[in-house]
């Protein structure tokens, strides 16, 4: 007899179908007729035949034909969901499958190391583990058991948490003890993570786990790379993190998720109860043995994970921001003679003298001749305001930040972060405290604050592009203006969003908040800080965007004359997605395509190829860059992590 999950208003249903040539409205009408009988007030609904709603497949959210058999539309065991009309604008609902979730594989055959590339689309495809790590995660187990069984007090393994460290617990109780744990510390709110940060989340603590030190038994960890393998990842909510004793709220409901309790997301379910989630891909329920609770929930791994994107995203805008302001540059008619290598060379800070020498390659008239450039070159002025003359020390001090930023976090993510430490080798358990998140809040929080500069300066390069008397374009770059307002409020939108950056670059690791009875005295605010670290990047990226678009609409006043080969090209990419602004339009989705533009890389891409070709001409004045600072493309894990032709990464 088919059977379908269905879920209505947060609730999920099994429906049996007794006969096949039953509707998809008849199973609407069913799942419905059962949520009602389960609510007192029977969902605030007289009758069934009242509610109106349609439905959709939870995987790809394809909507289904009311009058269509359920024999002819679904699969057994299928996930639908019933949407009750009314409901979605209600800011109490969830959506079985969140928007724009795409959960892309990236490998690399590195024979050391995994180069890992954070993004919110790229992640890792599977894990296995290598028979090294399994004999580390045995020994290891081997430790905890040998401590039950003696019945020696160990903090978190016979004892009781935080508060409770000298609470003895009797051995019948130690997997209650356990189970309580992941429960109780499940407390976590705000809105869950979207799949692929909870993946995120979720590899890096299994990298933590198959180090050996965390005590976690081999069969259980086996069962958490299965969940990750099939992609069934719980709801982790964002907000509750005080980044010590670790990231314990948000990883405690990724455990519970784990042991079949909480919501879950698969690509195959959409949002549900994660016991169906987990049946529905053949796993089981992770049952808790003494100790693993406390493996499962304690380090910096939802900090990690968000940090880890921040770099990545602040590498890829930073990169970009050299491309826009040269362009800006060319619009505004200014001078390159403030990139001169000497210049540089007396002040040699590593990412200072790589951004003159990106803005070389792109405006050097020698390689890439420019008739805007030609067109000035006789004028009386003798240097360009700050925010074109520093691009170098401004823009530079930025990548030498995200370079500080990805060596600390590098680190961290390969760090054991459990506490107590399991040491296999010493046959013993140490309380220490790896789980506090100072380095990576510290580090994020100056990831921050040094970013944002790019758009403070791009705000203002903005501003002078807007302004006529200092650009020698039309007012807010449109014709007939009083008319059309061209890019006015598009300049109000870029300093909003670098005012707003101005409260959130204020470090939330300056903060700490005495928790639990004064025994986790000092905490780091890491989750903050890897949260408004991101908020800070998307506005940068937002307000660049706006840059891109405006010194793009310069380029129309000075028609026919062309830039350099390089940012004629930038310019094509630009208008493949944007019209240029002949009168006033919507502007909003403008921007959103420019500013995917950069999330996706496109800028950097397009200009790549000639900024690598210059500095193979000029490799005499273009010091070497240390992979350290400019390899900002990836991560590395170094947990003896192999790869399977490109299916597997082994741990």
């Amino acid at each position: 007899m088919p059977r379908y999950t269905v879920h209505v208003r947060g609730e999920w249903l099994a429906v049996p179908c007794l006969n096949s040539t039953n509707t998809i409205g008849w199973l609407g009408k069913e799942a419905v007729r059962r949520y009602m009988k389960n609510k007192p007030d029977n969902g605030g609904f007289a009758s069934v035949e009242e509610v109106k709603f349609y439905i959709r497949r939870c995987k790809g959210l394809g909507l289904l034909d009311l009058d269509d058999t359920v024999e002819d539309a679904l699969e057994d065991n299928e996930f639908v969901e019933v949407v009750i009309e009314g409901d979605i604008m209600s800011p109490d609902f969830i959506p079985s499958q969140p928007e724009g979730v795409h959960l892309y594989p990236f490998l690399s055959k590195d024979p050391e190391q995994v180069q890992l590339k954070i993004t919110y689309k790229l992640i890792f495809k599977l894990f296995q583990l290598t028979p090294e790590a399994e004999a580390r995660v045995k020994q290891s187990r081997e430790v905890i058991e040998r401590i039950v069984k003696e019945q020696t007090v160990v903090y978190g393994i016979t004892t009781g948490f935080g508060k409770f460290a000298r609470t003895v617990i009797p051995n019948n109780k130690l997997r209650e003890l356990q189970v309580n744990l992941v429960r109780s510390h499940s407390a976590g709110v705000g809105k869950p993570l979207s799949p692929e940060r909870s993946r995120m989340l979720l590899a890096l603590r299994i990298n933590v786990l198959a180090k050996g030190y965390s005590g976690i038994s081999l069969e259980t960890l086996q069962q958490v790379i299965e969940a990750f393998n099939a992609s069934c990842l719980p709801y982790i909510p964002e907000k509750g993190t005080v980044g010590a004793s670790g990231d314990l709220a948000p990883l405690s409901h990724l455990a519970l998720g784990l042991i079949g309790e909480g919501k879950m997301w698969s690509p195959k379910s959409g949002w549900a109860d994660a016991k169906y989630v987990l049946e529905a891909h053949g796993l089981r329920p992770i049952t808790l043995k003494p100790k693993e609770g406390l493996a499962l929930i304690n380090g910096t791994q939802m900090i990690t994970s968000l940090g880890c994107e921040a770099v990545e995203r602040a590498g890829a805008i930073a990169r970009q921001a050299d491309i826009i302001a040269a362009l800006t540059l060319e619009v505004l008619k200014g001078t390159t003679r403030a990139f001169d290598t000497d210049i540089h060379a007396v002040r040699p800070h590593q990412g200072q003298a790589e951004v003159a020498f990106r803005f070389r390659s792109l405006l050097d008239s020698d390689h890439h001749p420019s008739e805007i450039a030609e067109s000035h070159r006789f004028c009386d002025r003798v240097q360009d305001a700050y925010t074109m003359r520093c691009c170098p020390q401004v823009h530079g001090v930025v990548n030498d930040t995200i370079a500080f930023v990805k060596d600390i976090m590098t680190t961290e993510i390969n760090s054991a972060t459990d506490n107590p430490m399991v040491f296999a080798e010493r046959a013993e358990t140490i309380s220490g405290g790896n789980f506090h998140g100072e380095y990576p809040a510290k580090a994020l929080d100056y990831l921050a604050i040094g970013v944002h500069e790019l758009a403070a300066i791009s705000e203002r390069r903005i501003e002078r592009l807007c302004n006529p008397s200092l650009s020698e374009l039309p007012a807010f770059l449109v014709t007939e203006g009083g008319l059309n307002s061209g890019f006015m409020i598009a300049h109000c939108t870029a300093a909003a969003l670098v005012s707003e950056n101005k409260a959130l670059c204020h470090p939330s690791s300056v903060d700490s908040l005495s928790t639990s009875a004064a025994t986790e005295d000092h905490v780091s605010m890491g989750g903050w800080a890897a949260r408004k670290a991101l908020r800070v990047i998307e506005h940068v990226e937002q307000v660049l965007a706006i840059e891109l678009l405006a010194a793009c609409q310069g380029i129309e006043f000075l028609r026919p004359l062309r830039t350099t080969t390089p940012l004629e090209k930038v310019y094509d990419l630009v208008r493949s997605v944007v019209r240029p602004w002949m009168k006033d339009r919507f502007m909003a989705p403008d921007i959103e395509a420019a500013h995917r533009l950069l999330v996706e890389q496109k800028v950097w891409e397009v200009a790549k190829p000639y900024i690598e070709k210059y500095r193979r001409e000029h490799i005499p004045e273009s010091r070497p860059i240390s992979p350290t600072a400019f390899s900002l493309g990836s991560l590395e894990m170094n947990t003896g992590v192999s790869h399977d032709h490109g299916h597997q990464d082994e741990l």
